[in-house]
């Protein structure tokens, strides 16, 4: 069954505590859109397994309910990620449902949860990234022209800044300090931070904002940075589609936006950018997310050494 079935099918009381979670999640703590609807699945999935096994109440959610549901997720053959993304779900709800007074134990607080599998992030060697970022022959048509800046600009952006695709997406051209080329971006949670990028970048947006955007502008695009062929603001769907593009087109292997993100952090690094520097710049709430870039430049060096080195 679907999740909004599941919530239809669930006692009163327990679908108006799940609201009052989402309400919670989205309001309070300013979780993302695909978040909350993620952890609103989570915690459903995790009411109507209670409710199967008679627990029709928020204080029958006891340890062995959570991980009797862990384990019937995992039994369907769940990975690993998904699994601590439903363990946090399940602690983030069992925790708000005491800390509001509706338990009077946080049950979800003893649950361990399996540690997600990471793999090393999809980096571009430097002259890989360069041929990616080489502009290419000039357009001949006007709106063709004004893409191919367009593209160019989005193209230096993700890499000199490794914002993500959303955050590309959400400029304005208010945004855009252009005498101290610093970029003011809104990450995840709402949260500013800003973000220096280099001079290939700035003659690239410089470019577009004087002779590509004025092609594409219209009534909708209002302030946003970069814009759709219609003059809306660019999706992420034409941003994924201007990265593959670009790869294919030096050559390279499927390319997503997201790889130059992996590729700005790991270049930063191994230039020497000081971890807590390019943490800052990622807008990581917490370093261990960042740290993940020094396997990589590690794994780098391993197999530069393995082909350079006499006694590898």
């Amino acid at each position: 069954m679907r999740t909004r079935e599941l919530h239809e099918a669930l006692p009163p009381a327990l679908r108006e505590a799940v609201d009052d979670f989402g309400h919670h999640l989205a309001a309070v703590e300013n979780r993302s859109e695909h978040t909350v609807r993620a952890y609103l699945g989570d915690v459903v999935s995790l009411l109507d397994h209670a409710v199967r096994e008679g627990r029709t109440g928020l204080a029958d959610l006891d340890i062995a309910v959570l991980r009797g549901w862990l384990a019937a997720r995992l039994g369907g053959g769940a990975a690993r990620t998904s699994q601590a993304r439903r363990a946090a779900a399940a602690r983030a709800f069992t925790g708000w449902a005491h800390r509001t007074g509706r338990v009077p134990d946080d049950s979800g607080a003893a649950l361990a949860s399996p540690r997600a599998h990471r793999d090393l992030p999809t980096v571009l060697r430097a002259d890989q990234a360069e041929a990616l970022l080489s502009p290419p022959a000039p357009a001949t048509a006007d709106q063709a022209a004004a893409l191919a800046l367009r593209d160019q600009a989005v193209l230096e952006m993700l890499y000199a800044t490794g914002v993500r695709v959303s955050e590309l997406c959400g400029l304005n051209r208010a945004d855009v300090d252009h005498a101290r080329q610093v970029v003011r971006v809104l990450g995840k949670g709402a949260k500013e931070r800003a973000v220096p990028y280099g001079h290939p970048a700035r003659d690239a947006l410089d470019a577009w904002l004087r002779h590509g955007r004025p092609e594409l502008a219209a009534r909708p695009s209002r302030d946003a940075l970069f814009l759709g062929v219609k003059g809306g603001r660019l999706q992420p769907t034409v941003v994924r589609r201007i990265v593959a593009a670009a790869a294919r087109a030096a050559g390279l292997p499927h390319t997503k936006p997201h790889d130059l993100r992996h590729s700005a952090a790991t270049h930063l690094l191994d230039g020497g950018a000081d971890l807590r520097a390019v943490q800052e710049l990622l807008g990581h709430s917490s370093l261990s997310s960042t740290q993940i870039y020094t396997h990589v430049s590690t794994e780098r060096l391993r197999a530069a050494f393995k082909q350079a080195h006499p006694r590898a």
